[in-house]
């Protein structure tokens, strides 16, 4: 995903910003938003930037 478009991209909850979520391959994973503790998923390499997708995170918000 192009980092500046990731840039442009805000929780679509409080419209705050979002930090990249890695796997252990450093693949990207999820957008996290840190103030709401969302995450919301990549599928095929496209944000889902819904409310109902997000999961909430359960332990310290790591992008």
């Amino acid at each position: 995903m192009d980092h500046r478009l990731i840039d442009l991209l805000v929780c679509p909850v409080c419209k705050g910003p979002l930090d990249m979520q890695r796997d252990a391959e450093q693949r990207p994973t999820a957008l996290v938003c840190p103030a709401d503790r969302l995450a919301f998923p990549l599928r095929d390499g496209i944000p889902v930037m819904l409310e109902s997708e997000a999961r909430p995170l359960d332990g310290p918000a790591a992008a």
